[in-house]
């Protein structure tokens, strides 16, 4: 891959955080790859997570499912949320396993398993308190007989934690909820609650994983895997009064480096809360200007070549990592990783050998 910015997704270093969230839990660790793995890639990971022993992976749509399979995947996929009706019949074929939370979809899944010959197979969603999707929590054995009824297959049933590492008091409700569900209908299911904050804060049992995965909770001795670098298009000396970048915000004093390099905001840079990169040796080079759609400016404490290369988003949890740009938007990391463009070329590297390379 020759490419001017790429985006490297180290897998030594997310192999580490899923053994280090398996050996909290205990049990099962199920990777959340929705949202394309917040932006890191989900075929690729599955497919090596697949061949590490993994064999539950969990995305949020039918789609999201359907890639997951065209990839190569062959373990369970859950669709997490709720299945909508019209659905029944492409996750049947794909081989997807949904999540139901109401009976319309458990009937729709059922008559089209009839119809094509397949066993239909579930989840079962429980509701302990978020108010998203899912049956209630006191109705759970009523639900689940009347899901059995049809023929439908119940292998797991769940519920998520709306306030784990916030208010830890109704994690608690939840969790007493969930375990009134399990008296209720009994071993021989695959129960599952723990999210990555609940798992890293408290232990527990099975866990579906997403931050945690990719390293984006600090303190816990997880490791972000992901950076973005890219190689500079221009470099050049500034004269004195010379402005930079939309509205001339950066007027030089005259001597200064600038080196332009070809990412930005529609490469998921958020415009406005980037405001280093580290340079060829590491240095952190301040951004000079606006950010642009495909370019963003930063000053250089010396001339570099076009071949040098410049680390635009940081594995660690620095003044150039993901949690920065986050908190510098007042927001969290996944809404950040999530809207990394899939322009970027992909790397997938394990101990410094590129495994798989991707656009």
């Amino acid at each position: 891959m020759e490419a001017r910015a790429w985006v490297e997704v180290d897998l030594g270093a997310l192999l580490q955080n899923h053994r280090l969230l398996r050996e909290r839990a205990g049990q099962e660790v199920i990777p959340v790859l929705k949202a394309d793995a917040y932006g890191h890639g989900a075929p690729p990971i599955a497919r090596f997570l697949e061949g590490k022993g993994v064999g539950r992976f969990a995305v949020a749509t039918l789609a999201e499912g359907r890639a997951l399979r065209q990839g190569g995947v062959r373990g369970e996929v859950l669709l997490l949320g709720s299945l909508h009706p019209l659905e029944a019949e492409e996750a049947l074929r794909w081989g997807l396993m949904p999540s139901l939370s109401t009976l319309e979809a458990a009937e729709a899944l059922a008559q089209r398993a009839r119809t094509l010959g397949l066993l239909p197979r579930a989840h079962l969603k429980v509701d302990t308190g978020m108010n998203r999707v899912g049956f209630r929590w006191e109705e759970a054995k009523e639900a689940l007989r009347a899901v059995e009824a049809l023929g439908v297959r119940v292998e797991g049933v769940y519920s998520h934690l709306a306030t784990a590492g916030e208010d830890e008091a109704f994690v608690e409700v939840q969790r007493r909820r969930f375990q009134e569900v399990r008296a209720a209908l009994g071993e021989g299911y695959f129960y599952h609650l723990e999210n990555s904050m609940g798992l890293l804060l408290h232990g527990g049992e099975n866990a579906r994983v997403g931050l945690a995965l990719y390293g984006l909770i600090p303190g816990f001795g997880l490791r972000p895997v992901l950076r973005i670098l890219a190689r500079p298009t221009l470099v050049k000396r500034l004269r004195p009064g010379d402005r930079v970048g939309y509205g001339g915000e950066y007027v030089a004093r005259g001597g200064e480096w600038l080196a332009t390099l070809p990412v930005g905001y529609a490469d998921g840079l958020p415009r406005g809360a980037v405001g280093f990169v580290r340079g060829p040796g590491g240095e952190l080079c301040p951004v000079a200007g606006r950010i642009s759609m495909d370019q963003t400016t930063v000053l250089l404490p010396g001339p570099v070549g076009l071949e040098a290369v410049f680390e635009v988003l940081s594995p660690d949890f620095g003044p150039t990592g993901l949690l920065s740009w986050a908190e510098a938007q007042g927001t969290i990391p996944y809404e950040v990783a999530v809207h990394l463009s899939r322009r970027l070329p992909r790397r997938y590297l394990l101990e410094g050998e590129v495994l798989e390379e991707v656009g």
